[in-house]
């Protein structure tokens, strides 16, 4: 496929923006709904917190994920839980949700979680934020539970779901951010025979086909494909698609004793790369504080070369073993290999120096430069975990132990590019006008001179134990410590001579306790209440670099206090979460400290406070919701020395808008017929770390709304077609935003899919 290919441009329209007012009502009716049901109930709390997993054929039905909105249990807490028995808020976004709304990636199914931004890095790569604290650079998105590695782009077609854990979550998982994280659970063979082909059209010249064959192959055995290709001009931000992946699982020994799973993951992604505009200023007149996104330029509009790419790709081989031990107790291990690169030539947008450009004198005439960004690395891992859960009776009370170990090795190998006065090779790219975008512009990328340069190699252990303690009826109590050790090592190597040798070494070894503590009161089946307290932990190697100033620097710290509860309705179909967070950073490195200074300083603090929600069910048999929503009216940087705006003492940080959100809900008005109608918003939200090269103000991206309908037909259980139009205004948004530029959100995108089941 042409990178250069024509683009459609759909004509702008008024934005439609649902009322916030009229959202939060709709979200409170459901939410008082829920609690007048369960003040009704008076039924015991159910015992099963860590079911016994021992299951037959007839008990090992199709997913549930795929036929609702509404998840009752979790993998994200080690073993499978209950989501009321943990004391710590978790969004589940099922498969259901996913294929409703045609989200196609993880970025895409993360902006249905509330409290989740994107900052636009300066490698291209987009740095997840929740409740703005980076998730991304802290490596806290998982597979199946274990670690997976944030260089290459993510696609939906073989996840069950997506579970956002929120708050510091070390005891977990070792090393990771104030913030949370996020897991991934992929499809798993099922004894049932099910197979599912989908075929999707669109905007931009969109095809996409999926496939998912669960295969019976014995009594006790299965297999399942999952397989997928999709191809487009424009995914409606200025980036062409073209991928393709596929995933082999087979499962053995289901409702035995010992069971087996061994699969096998590959995605492939050579697509184009929109690395953003220029933020603009709305009037010669006013400073670069008042610095917005140009609404002038539509969504979909590409600016870089028909050279750009953004090539990644990723190779998982799993074992897991998982072996019943009787009385609800198994023994669950893991050894996983994965093999992940990218390549991205991208290309940076900016205004001439001394253009002057402001939204009064933009036209189609107005020109854009065009530099160059390049990000070629590659990293192997190789994993391996073994968890224990179990219920036993010790001093007279139920106690339900989790305790494992895990161990990584993590090698990552950056290539550089240097330039022409530094050994390599200089290609200039030619301007271009705003009203000529994707106008073919192309150079020679193989031209470019690679050397290697640098090297980062980890090896992590981690030991941790928790204990879920029934102490009275209606009260548990949840305690946990995890112990990490951490061995990093960075070369450095001289790219400015063929030589290519090394010019610097770094090494760094760390050892950290994690804490967990939590107490739930659960006075009967319908309602959950919960408290908790939570560390975490990131060190200098997280980005997997060290410098002469960070790498004798200790890990930043950072804890998470919660208080909250999970309401479901008298008939268990909606389930409301609910609660009130602090999330603090206390000992952040500071980058900013005085030129002489030999490392960095851990002299930063700052914290996050606020309100998240979510509700998912059904409210009647024909109408299905799924809503969640976050609210940060305290955000402050509580103690650095930094000069640079959005890190000084009493700034709000970065990518933390006070309102965040979505709801999305379905009406089956006909046998045959169901709609669908949803809204994303954001309110407004600054860069992080805007820095004096901009006026030495701080400026923020405008809040948006958009809003996405859905029509399916199903005129039988084996066919359907179903019509998705999303941000149906064209609405420009800044998704992606970074200090010197933005990544535009998707504008209108119509595609229809048919679906057949066999």
């Amino acid at each position: 496929m042409s990178r250069s290919s024509p683009r459609s441009k759909p004509a702008a329209a008024r934005p439609v923006v649902m009322p916030l007012g009229a959202l939060a009502a709709g979200m409170g009716l459901s939410l008082l709904s829920s609690v007048s049901a369960a003040q009704n109930q008076g039924a015991p709390t159910p015992e099963a917190t860590l079911p016994a997993v021992s299951v037959t054929g007839k008990a090992d039905p199709k997913p549930e994920a795929k036929s609702t909105y509404q998840a009752t249990t979790t993998t994200i807490g080690k073993g499978k839980q209950a989501l009321r028995d943990i004391p710590q808020s978790i969004t589940v976004v099922t498969e259901k949700l996913i294929v409703d709304r045609n989200l196609d990636t993880m970025k895409d199914v993360l902006r249905q979680t509330a409290g989740i931004t994107f900052m636009a890095a300066e490698g291209g790569e987009e740095d997840i934020r929740l409740r703005g604290f980076s998730l991304q650079q802290t490596g806290d998105i998982f597979l199946d539970g274990v670690r997976d590695p944030a260089i290459y782009d993510r696609d939906t077609f073989n996840l069950d779901r997506l579970e956002l854990l929120r708050g510091s979550a070390s005891m977990l998982f070792g090393r990771g951010s104030t913030g949370g994280a996020v897991n991934q659970v992929t499809k798993t063979p099922f004894l049932e025979k099910s197979n599912e082909v989908s075929l999707t059209a669109g905007s931009h010249s969109y095809v996409r086909g999926t496939g998912d064959f669960n295969i019976v192959t014995g009594e006790d055995s299965a297999l399942r494909i999952n397989a997928m290709r999709t191809t487009a001009n424009n995914n409606g931000a200025g980036s062409s698609i073209d991928k393709e992946g596929l995933a082999l699982a087979y499962r053995a020994g289901i409702g035995k004793k010992v069971e087996h799973l061994v699969s096998l993951y590959y995605i492939n992604n050579d697509n184009g790369i929109n690395y953003g505009l220029p933020w603009i200023k709305p009037s010669a007149s006013q400073s670069a504080a008042y610095n917005t996104v140009n609404d002038k330029l539509d969504p979909a509009r590409y600016y870089g070369t028909a050279s750009d790419f953004a090539q990644s790709q990723g190779k998982v081989l799993s074992y897991t073993n998982t072996l019943k031990l009787g009385g609800g107790s198994e023994l669950k291990s893991v050894i996983r290999r994965g093999e992940f690169e990218r390549d991205q030539r991208a290309s940076t947008i900016r205004f001439p120096n001394g253009s002057g450009t402001d939204l009064g004198n933009f036209s189609n005439n107005t020109v854009f430069t065009r530099g160059s960004v390049l990000k070629i690395q590659k990293v192997d891992v190789l994993q391996a975990q073994s968890d224990y859960t179990g219920k036993h009776q010790i001093l007279g009370l139920k106690n339900e132990i989790t305790t494992g170990v895990d161990f990584s090795r993590e090698k990552r190998q950056v290539t550089a590019a240097p330039n022409g006065n530094n050994g390599g090779i200089t290609l200039g790219k030619p301007n271009i006008t705003a009203g000529n975008p994707d106008d073919g512009a192309w150079i020679d990328e193989s031209r470019r001179i690679l050397r290697r340069g640098n090297e980062f190699t980890a090896e992590g252990l981690g030991v941790y134990v928790q204990d879920l303690v029934h102490i009275a009826p209606m009260w548990k109590l949840l305690g946990g410590l995890r112990y990490d050790y951490f061995n990093g090592n960075y070369t450095v190597y001289n790219t400015s001579n063929a030589a290519n040798l090394p010019s610097a070494k770094y090494k760094q070894s760390i050892d950290k306790l994690s804490k967990r503590l939590g107490v739930l009161f659960q006075p009967n089946a319908l309602q959950s209440y919960h408290f908790s307290y939570g560390t975490s932990f990131n060190t200098s190697g997280d980005t997997y670099s060290y410098s002469p100033l960070s790498v004798n620097v200790p890990p930043e710290s950072s804890q998470n206090l919660e208080l909250g509860a999970k309401l479901d309705s008298e008939d268990g179909r909606m389930s409301t979460r609910l609660a009130l967070f602090r999330a603090t950073k206390l000992h952040e490195r500071n980058t900013d400290v005085d030129s002489a200074a030999t490392q960095f300083e851990l002299s930063g603090k700052r914290h996050a406070m606020g309100f998240d929600m979510d509700i998912t069910g059904q409210i009647t048999d024909e109408w299905e919701i799924y809503g969640s929503y976050t609210w940060i009216p305290e955000a402050e940087v509580d103690e650095k020395s930094a000069t640079s705006f959005g890190n000084r003492k009493g700034d709000r940080p970065g990518l933390t808008p006070r309102h965040s959100g979505t709801i999305w809900n379905t009406y089956k008005f006909l046998p045959k017929w169901r709609a669908g109608l949803g809204v994303n918003f954001r309110t407004k939200q600054s860069p992080a770390d805007v820095g004096t090269a901009n006026g030495g103000q701080q400026f923020y991206a405008p809040g948006y709304g958009t809003v996405d309908l859905m029509a399916e037909y199903t005129p039988s259980q084996a066919y359907s077609i179903k019509a998705n139009v999303t941000n149906i205004a064209n609405k420009l948004y800044a998704d992606q935003v970074y200090r010197g530029h933005y990544v535009p959100g998707a504008g209108r995108l119509v595609q229809v899919t048919l679906t057949a089941k066999f």
